[in-house]
């Protein structure tokens, strides 16, 4: 454990930080979940909604710093390509 008081309050700051970043990437692989899932039964309409939904929620994990931008697309276009050969 730090001894310096600066420290200590970083300490905080980066566990709530840590949390939040884990809940939103459970969060981003439910959803990837849905879609993959809804490729799996050949369900276009429900697969391009969810990659819409997906698509959103990857980029504002981006602008939160919870993902790099690089790995957020790679993730949008894989999902896209999946959905566009149904």
């Amino acid at each position: 454990m730090a001894n310096i008081k600066s420290q200590k309050k970083r300490n905080l700051t980066n566990e709530k930080a840590r949390l939040r970043n884990n809940a939103y990437k459970s969060e981003l692989k439910t959803l990837i979940r849905k879609v993959n899932d809804s490729i799996g039964t050949s369900d276009k309409d429900a697969a391009e909604s969810n990659l819409r939904i997906v698509s959103r929620k990857l980029d504002k994990a981006v602008s939160k710093g919870v993902l790099h931008k690089n790995t957020a697309a790679n993730k949008k276009s894989g999902l896209a390509k999946k959905v566009s050969k149904i």
